[in-house]
């Protein structure tokens, strides 16, 4: 919305430009750089609340250097079409989810489940030889990766029957993304993987194409999945975070001060998504209960029957061994096998971490 000021302030450099016979007069400021983030997530979602805030962060420490204009619902192009522009400096920033395995495979190990047992051990891995790693993907691939963003751990719903244990899955045609590392969990856990498009979901849930889903519980209540599915069990297999990506010719455009405080800002936005995130999931949830019915799941017999994936050729060949056990060591286990605590794996605390 246009301020009186404004108003004002356009009237008196129009009687100047003719004032001065049409030279339009300027204090010799730059305008400030424009940066385009796209996301193909919608404006409701995580992605828009976080990147609402980096906008403001940004614009409120480089309000004369950097003008961030956001898009959301993938208005500027596919997922993959903006990740491939950020190679060749097309795009210049994305928000995007699981859609970059595609072009650095070291980010599939988010598809090892009950790797990450709390969102603290996101920041562990982060901050450690696993995170480099991470990076360096992106930088052979023309982007920047400067931060890691909130997007809760994933659930699964279904209309036959509550999940508690792997075997309950058995049967089951459970929608994926298409990405061979889901399909290989589903497997391995006992369901029939059926890889189908997001946008196509709810239609297919409703005409009983397929039985059920795994998304994160704020994905279940924005898209209204609970008025096509019947139970929402809290399997917290994976947890995948968002990943803010800027093309490499768009950062090095800047100023050296301008790039890091913009970079600092995106790190810094990283611990207060995920403490945003725990925390509007345990709410989301509460709003679903009388929605949905919901239950807690056996996460020992869960972990249990997922093991097999850490030495699996689908994981090893495309994450690489040197990720997967730099990833293990920030997090402190040596051994492949996944030590189930009751204490810390009771729903509410998993939710909430």
């Amino acid at each position: 919305m246009t301020s009186p000021r404004n108003i004002i302030g356009v009237g008196l450099l129009a009687l100047a430009t003719v004032a001065c016979g049409g030279q339009q007069v300027t204090d010799g400021s730059p305008s400030p750089t424009a940066i385009e983030i796209s996301s193909s997530l919608p404006e409701d979602s995580f992605a828009g609340v976080f990147l609402r805030e980096f906008e403001e962060r940004v614009e409120s420490e480089l309000a004369d250097e950097i003008e961030i204009e956001l898009f959301f619902g993938g208005v500027l192009g596919s997922e993959q079409d903006v990740l491939q522009g950020l190679k060749v400096g097309t795009h210049q920033a994305t928000l995007s989810a699981s859609g970059v395995a595609e072009i650095n495979p070291r980010t599939a190990i988010f598809d090892l489940p009950y790797l990450f047992e709390s969102r603290d051990d996101v920041t562990a891995m982060m901050d450690g030889p696993a995170g480099d790693l991470l990076r360096e993907g992106f930088a052979d691939q023309g982007m920047e990766l400067l931060a890691l963003w909130d997007n809760g751990y994933r659930v699964i719903t279904n209309n036959v029957r509550p999940i508690e244990t792997p075997a309950d899955l058995g049967g089951l045609k459970l929608r994926t993304p298409n990405s061979a590392f889901r399909v290989a969990m589903f497997q391995t856990l006992g369901a029939n993987p059926t890889p189908l498009s997001f946008s196509e979901v709810y239609s297919a849930l409703d005409q009983g194409v397929i039985d059920g889903q795994e998304n994160p519980v704020n994905v279940v209540n924005s898209a209204l999945l609970y008025e096509v599915q019947d139970y929402l069990s809290i399997s917290n297999h994976v947890y995948l975070p968002t990943f803010l990506l800027f093309s490499e010719q768009t950062l090095t455009s800047m100023p050296d001060d301008v790039r890091e405080t913009l970079t600092q800002i995106a790190v810094d936005m990283g611990d207060w998504s995920r403490e945003w995130g725990a925390s509007n999931t345990v709410e989301t949830l509460a709003s679903l209960e009388e929605r949905i019915e919901i239950n807690e799941v056996d996460f020992e017999a869960f972990q249990q029957k997922a093991q097999p994936l850490y030495t699996s050729d689908v994981f090893i060949d495309e994450i690489g061994s040197d990720m997967i056990e730099a990833t293990l060591a920030s997090l402190g286990n040596t051994q492949v096998a996944l030590e189930a605590n009751a204490s810390s794996t009771n729903a509410n605390s998993r939710l909430g971490q």
